[in-house]
């Protein structure tokens, strides 16, 4: 973890550490020491932990473009506006990730433009446009958007690819690493609060990032959960190499990738002990089930708890994450309720 990134992330307006809650009633009912699910639902003012990962590498991006030393926000706005360099930040997105960089552009005062598959759902464009970004609608899915946003940039002098995922294993990783970077405030935020690390982390999977992010910057093994809709990474972990999977529509929108990072890939396959695949109906009944414990879940959160309770209902999951009646275990729950 750079040592400069939490300090950064302490500048950005409405920082705070978000909650680590305990869920008694489920570790019993588990049979493990404690469950514990760092709750992602007001992460900086946005519904999911995104702007981590955005913030981070959009500010280390805007910076070269315009000159200066200085990360500070306000510092960077101010040069932004005194250099007249137009920098337009790109990216695809299944929802989060593009309203998070879409709020980086807001807070730097640049541009954005935002790209989506068309059959993403209305709010989640809804949300996008109210941070003042343009948003492309892409006939396709999500790896189709990932494709005319690269594009697009690769053909704009003005434009900085802000991209979490990486089609190809050759693409320049620089702006993905800083974005994984960023994620690692809130892994460093669960160790600070426990004084430890977890004995097991459930991380929801869309194309990767979050689950590349704890695997480099944690020890505890990893279980990944995905929509059955769109398990591209259990699919090349249960085939060994990296695979591509049609994807329908889900529930668990935020979590619709049809191809995992080629960035995260090879660590993945490693690092991964468990990996499951879940229902939107299990999702969002666990979802239902952590508001009534306190945690404003939305359904990715949703789908990680249901994914912990599928995989410890497996004795070859719950050995493979070496989970015993004393462990420890965090729930990654990394959106909000959808309104």
């Amino acid at each position: 973890m750079p040592d400069e990134l939490l300090a950064f992330h302490r500048l950005l307006p409405g920082y705070a550490p978000t909650p680590l809650v305990d869920l008694p009633d489920v570790a019993a009912r588990l049979q493990v020491g404690r469950v514990l699910v760092k709750d992602e639902s007001d992460r900086l003012g946005l519904p999911a932990f995104k702007m981590l990962g955005a913030s981070w590498a959009v500010a280390r991006a805007v910076r070269t473009r315009v000159g200066g030393t200085s990360l500070e926000p306000e510092s960077l706005r101010r040069r932004v506006a005194e250099s007249g360099v137009r920098v337009l930040l790109c990216t695809a997105t299944a929802g989060n990730h593009g309203r998070a960089v879409a709020r980086s552009a807001r807070l730097l005062g640049t541009l954005a433009r935002i790209w989506m598959p068309a059959a993403t759902p209305d709010h989640l464009r809804s949300a996008i446009e109210g941070e003042g970004a343009d948003v492309v609608l892409v006939d396709g899915d999500y790896d189709d958007a990932v494709r005319a946003a690269s594009a697009a940039a690769a053909g704009d002098a003005d434009a900085v690819l802000v991209q979490d995922t990486s089609l190809d294993e050759h693409d320049d990783g620089d702006m993905l690493a800083r974005i994984v970077e960023g994620y690692a405030t809130l892994l460093h935020e669960v160790r600070a609060e426990l004084g430890r690390e977890p004995d097991a982390v459930v991380v929801p999977v869309g194309v990767g990032s979050l689950a590349l992010a704890t695997a480099t910057y944690g020890a505890a093994p990893l279980l990944t959960v995905e929509p059955t809709q769109a398990a591209c990474l259990l699919t090349s972990l249960a085939h060994g190499e990296l695979r591509t999977v049609r994807t329908g529509r889900t529930a668990v929108a935020a979590l619709n990738a049809g191809t995992v990072s080629a960035a995260a890939w090879p660590v993945l396959r490693h690092r991964v002990a468990a990996a499951v695949a879940v229902p939107d109906e299990a999702a969002l009944d666990a979802a239902r089930r952590l508001h009534a414990a306190g945690v404003a879940a939305g359904p990715c959160g949703g789908a990680a708890l249901a994914g912990l309770e599928r995989a410890l209902a497996a004795p070859g999951a719950r050995a493979a994450l070496g989970v015993e009646e004393r462990s420890c275990v965090a729930v990654l729950s990394t959106d909000g309720a959808v309104s």
